[in-house]
């Protein structure tokens, strides 16, 4: 009888968790140099089953805390607030975990049935610790990808296909492999229509980096990518909307003096990159000032910009701002950021301020709840 079979094993799931936990502690003490290379080799693979496993041992319990509203109390209002913040996993992590769950999780059907994993064959291959995380977003991403006038049987031989492929491919040979699916599925894209791209669409902005840059995600529909680009050529025009120069038309190029926009035009250095930045910046300082001026009584513009600061880093014009959003503006652009804006201002205990702003001449000022 080997060592693993002779281990008596408790049935409770908690009681599970705390052996796993008391065994990792002790693995995590352990020392590899007396162990041969073959064992090294068998206990690395070993892990790596483990680790895949307790991937679906992770969605089977994270459907359970979500059916049940767990989450709510340790006082977090969903699955993802308590997985970010309360898991300290952050926004990026949490959002992988929901979408691994979703996929392989046998949630609660409406009359307390379980129901069938939206990817059952993948669900499979992550409880058997053949694929992982990394391998279930994948099929996940490629099978969102397929065309909803794909039929249903043949949208299931291609997750079975997907899984299959999974157990012997990296997550970006699973990519590939996906790709050449969907090529398969729809040589010609004639097949995806007006309810995958309503599904698909997204705008969404990315955490700051180091230097407060923010990068975006967007996938737009064709609507919207004729709108955009026909406003662009407008406010993004050579010339238009230019910080760095103060001659600069603002607004529409329809509605600059052509010989005002010329003469910006030749001192205009941006690239192309720049003018649309700037024009989306001059888009919505425009949108705030039709908003302020459309806002009468003692209404609360729901635009308005709420940021702290400390006296001194106003004073100094330097520091680090915070909105009520959580971006982080340098001080030394706050004074751009508020041009032209009524401001309000309430002073807190530890000498901290708060300054709501909003863009529009004759915005008449209003008292700031905060």
């Amino acid at each position: 009888m080997d060592a693993q079979s002779s281990l008596v094993l408790p049935e409770d799931p908690a009681a599970l968790a705390a052996v796993i936990e008391a065994a990792t502690t002790r693995l995590a003490a352990a020392r590899f140099a007396a162990v041969t290379e073959r064992e090294l080799l068998e206990t690395a693979e070993a892990l790596e089953h483990v680790h895949r496993r307790l991937d679906g041992v992770d969605a089977a319990l994270l459907v359970e805390v979500s059916d049940r509203g767990a989450y709510r109390k340790d006082g977090f209002l969903s699955l993802h607030q308590y997985l970010s913040s309360g898991l300290h996993l952050g926004d990026g992590e949490a959002r992988r975990r929901r979408t691994s769950v979703a996929a392989i999780g046998r949630f609660t059907g409406m009359q307390g049935q379980t129901l069938t994993p939206a990817c059952p064959a993948t669900a499979e291959a992550v409880n058997a610790g053949a694929i992982g995380t990394a391998h279930v977003l994948e099929i996940d991403a490629i099978m969102d990808k397929i065309p909803a006038a794909v039929d249903t049987q043949t949208r299931k031989l291609a997750e079975v296909q997907l899984a299959s492929v999974a157990r012997e491919l990296t997550p970006e040979g699973v990519r590939t492999a996906g790709h050449r699916l969907l090529a398969h599925l729809d040589p010609d894209g004639s097949l995806t229509d007006e309810r995958d791209r309503k599904r698909r669409r997204k705008f969404a902005l990315m955490p700051q980096d180091r230097q407060l840059m923010s990068k975006v995600t967007a996938s737009l529909t064709p609507a919207l990518r004729a709108k955009l680009e026909v406003t662009l050529e407008s406010w993004a025009a050579p010339g238009m909307n230019n910080p760095a120069d103060p001659d600069s038309p603002c607004g529409a190029r329809e509605a600059a003096d052509p010989a005002a926009l010329a003469a910006a035009a030749e001192r205009d250095d941006r690239t192309a990159g720049q003018r649309g930045h700037d024009a989306l910046v001059a888009l919505l300082d425009a949108e705030r000032a039709f908003t302020a001026a459309g806002t009468t009584g003692g209404g609360r513009l729901s635009s308005q910009l709420v940021i702290t600061v400390t006296d001194k880093e106003l004073r100094e014009h330097a520091g680090i701002a915070l909105t009520a959003t959580g971006t982080r503006l340098p001080v030394a652009e706050l004074v751009e950021a508020a041009s032209g804006a009524t401001p309000h201002l309430a002073v807190f205990s530890h000498a901290r301020v708060s300054r709501s702003t909003w863009v529009g001449d004759g915005a008449s000022p209003r008292r700031l709840n905060v």
